[in-house]
């Protein structure tokens, strides 16, 4: 028999309207027991608790929820599909929330015509570690309003650059930009507000200028003004990242990209009952301009005695040729770009790591190839002829990145001026001091030792004769012949 309290709801059910069928699965007997209680109460029993499809999962499902706080029934549904599961998304979903027996929350919803507004917001992901180097990973969320269809890209960062990049990425994944675009009082997108009163970032109001595009801030404490992105960043956090194992910046969002296109906005969803991606096909956006803004992030550098420059803490190999020029670095997620003037001398692959050095190999062999041509000069030779101490002076010019002819060429007027002692004495002196040039020499020169000429050689038109260099005759020669002939 059925317990009395059982009796009495089916008779109350039936007496409020109900349908057999729902007064079965709400009290958990079958319809036929319903059936038959309803004509004749004493012949109905219980009944026999069956097994489910879920049950050898449940205490899987128990140990996330336990390791991994509130995860979406739908991952689950995910993970035991893997191992396994065949039974129903409904019986996941009853457990799930048996165990969790969180009441929803009520909100005022405001919605918007097709193609009028998307709505942003950023949300933090915790940390990313490239070798010894740790990096916080970002999430940029952007939801057309009226469909639902939605954009997620991970950064490491927050900056203006980024946001730009973002949003560029965001229109070329919707093919169109809005008439508005919500957002909430970051700085990089509003400066101050009293009131009612905004005024937006500068650089924010320029970049959305070539897309028509109207900012919108919403008021302070006011998450509801943008509730449908701020459920998406919500959503991403229970549905995506729950038991993710992330490697990367560009695994991220490979991942994510993915979970868009197959999970998110392919879903049913909640509140307007259709999939985000068909509802978008009815929204209409703004044509993006015909030229979208470089948005990465731009710095001036030059290049160090290593022939590299220095960007985010890391080192990127440039040509030899650039040293001592002006250079131009622009990056994004993936790469590293440098130019001089409009040409485009370097791309590297951006590295997340500190401290590292990315090397393009034809810029270490074309500074092997320039080393081997200036050995190959006069002046280059004649100045190695002076022994180790010139040598090493030469190659430490090379490495500071020190126009080679022109400060050997200086030096050798030097060696004609004061001599050839007193210059190695100076190449000594200025190599213990890590001063390498010419201008470092003749002042210590000029300081401490005294020119065995009065006048500098006079320098003639034709620059070769001024390169001839002789060598200092040895009297050892005329003595050998002095001899010879006296013994003849």
């Amino acid at each position: 028999m059925l317990e009395m309290k059982i009796i009495f709801e089916i008779h109350r059910m039936k007496n409020l309207g109900l349908a057999n069928a729902r007064i079965a699965s709400e009290l958990g007997v079958s319809i036929d027991s319903v059936r038959r209680y309803l004509k004749s109460p004493r012949e109905i029993s219980v009944r026999k608790s069956r097994t489910s499809l879920l049950d050898p999962y449940k205490e899987y499902i128990d140990g996330i929820l336990e390791e991994h706080g509130r995860v979406p029934a739908t991952v689950i549904m995910m993970r035991l599909k893997e191992n396994g599961y065949k039974g129903s998304y409904t019986i996941i979903k009853d457990y799930v929330r048996e165990k969790r027996g969180v009441p929803k929350k009520a909100y005022i919803r405001f919605e918007s015509p097709p193609g009028k507004q998307m709505q942003l917001d950023w949300g933090y992901f915790g940390t990313i570690t490239y070798g010894t180097t740790k990096r916080k990973l970002y999430a940029f969320a952007i939801t057309e309003a009226y469909s639902r269809m939605l954009y997620v890209e991970f950064t490491h960062s927050q900056k203006q650059a980024v946001l730009h990049q973002c949003l560029v990425n965001a229109f070329t994944f919707f093919k169109g930009a809005p008439q508005e675009v919500v957002v909430d009082n970051m700085a990089t997108a509003v400066i101050e507000r009293h009131g009612s009163l905004v005024r937006f970032n500068d650089a924010f109001l320029e970049f959305l200028m070539p897309f028509r595009i109207r900012p919108v801030a919403c008021n302070p404490r006011q998450p509801q003004e943008k509730g449908k992105i701020e459920r998406s960043i919500g959503y991403l956090r229970k549905s995506f990242w729950p038991l993710r194992e992330i490697t990367s910046l560009a695994d991220a969002n490979m991942q994510v990209g993915k979970w868009l296109d197959e999970t998110a906005n392919v879903r049913l969803h909640g509140t307007t009952g259709e999939k985000p991606a068909e509802r978008f096909g009815k929204v209409k956006l703004q044509l993006l301009p015909e030229h979208l803004p470089d948005c990465r992030e731009t710095v001036s550098v030059m290049a160090h005695k290593d022939f590299a420059v220095r960007f985010d803490n890391n080192f990127y190999s440039v040509p030899p040729w650039t040293l001592g020029k002006q250079l131009t670095l622009k990056a994004d997620h993936e790469t590293v770009s440098i130019f001089y003037r409009d040409k485009t001398v370097a791309v590297h692959s951006r590295c997340w790591e500190h401290k590292q050095r990315r090397e393009i190999p034809s810029h270490a062999e074309l500074l092997k190839r320039l080393k081997r041509k200036f050995f190959k000069d006069r002046d280059i030779a004649v100045f190695m002829s002076l022994g180790d101490e010139a040598g090493s002076y030469l190659e430490a010019l090379a490495d500071a990145g020190q126009p080679i002819k022109k400060n050997i060429s200086r030096l050798l007027c030097l060696k004609d001026e004061y001599g050839e002692q007193s210059l190695l004495y100076a190449l000594r002196k200025a190599s213990a001091l890590k001063a390498y040039g010419a201008d470092y020499i003749e002042n210590i020169l000029y300081q401490e030792m005294t020119p065995v000429r009065v006048h500098a050689p006079v320098k003639l038109k034709n620059d070769d004769l001024n390169r001839i260099r002789l060598t200092m005759p040895s009297l050892s020669v005329y003595d050998a012949i002095a001899l010879k002939r006296s013994k003849s």
